[in-house]
């Protein structure tokens, strides 16, 4: 049987990002990709131009609808809008006791509009976060999240040990936002050891969606039953070709290229060796 997995997030009307972004990678890797929509976004590649959550109840019957009959073997969630629907969706994981839920805590757009009402953030910490087997937020999520300014590599990790004291079970936090290097360095910490992930940066402005991209590729290999260290590595060198051959499409942050790890199969030998393993926490 074919994997299976739910993504439960917003739809983005163009096509980068949300439900779109993460259908389009759970299909590039071998899984059947379902959706809960949590709110339709009006936007494109110069930002977003409003945003309509749908009614609880029709966000609850989604999740209900392919729960019971198709079945779920990984889970992930992206912008859920508010309080209302954050504890919606940690009461349907506890209810059916999902165990591979990727949180991806989706606040920000990339041209800046706030995706998460102000009220959400203790909802996000207190419900959902204790049931995510790993949280992939980036550096000002983790920032809004924590409390904690993050501007060097130890401020990431005291910021992942946070993430950790909150119930979660591993975290990984992006380094895209640190523009600092030649390279972006992800850091992925399981509470006992610390992992950097490091790629080299490329220059481009098209990189819409890549956040939600990325965790919905975790997402994938989860649902195939992929050990999360090596879900983490796989979903990683998916998003660094995804951008390194991203799309040119519209005035702003275009999309990245969803299929340029298929199209580029040779590039993935590349990529493939940048997995650094630190010392055991303390």
């Amino acid at each position: 049987m074919i994997a299976r997995a739910l993504t439960i997030a917003g739809s983005d009307s163009g096509g980068g990002a949300g439900i779109q972004a993460d259908l389009k990678t759970f299909q590039e890797l071998g899984v059947f990709g379902m959706t809960a929509i949590t709110a339709i976004t009006a936007q494109n590649t110069l930002g977003v131009q409003g945003v309509y959550p749908l009614e609880i109840k029709a966000l609850e019957q989604q999740i209900t609808s392919v729960a019971e009959d198709i079945g779920i073997d990984a889970v992930k969630t992206g912008m859920l809008f508010d309080e209302e629907r954050i504890r919606l969706v940690a009461e349907k994981i506890r209810h059916y006791n999902w165990d591979r839920v990727v949180v991806d805590p989706v606040m920000i757009a990339k041209g800046g509009a706030s995706l998460l009402t102000d009220n959400s953030v203790d909802a996000l910490i207190n419900d959902l976060l204790p049931l995510a087997t790993v949280a992939t937020p980036n550096i000002p999520e983790a920032e809004a999240i924590t409390g904690r300014s993050i501007k060097t590599m130890d401020e990431r990790k005291k910021a992942a040990e946070d993430f950790l004291k909150m119930g979660v079970h591993s975290v990984v936090i992006k380094g895209g936002h640190d523009s600092g290097s030649d390279s972006t360095v992800d850091l992925y910490f399981d509470g006992k050891t610390y992992h950097y992930l490091e790629f080299p940066r490329v220059d481009t402005k098209n990189t819409h969606g890549t956040g939600c991209s990325f965790a919905s590729a975790i997402t994938a290999e989860l649902a195939k039953g992929t050990p999360l260290a090596e879900a983490i590595q796989r979903a990683k060198e998916f998003i660094h070709l995804a951008i390194k051959y991203s799309l040119n499409i519209g005035g702003g942050h275009g999309p990245t290229h969803h299929g340029a790890l298929r199209q580029y199969k040779e590039d993935n030998l590349e990529v493939g060796k940048t997995w650094q393993e630190s010392v055991a926490a303390k």
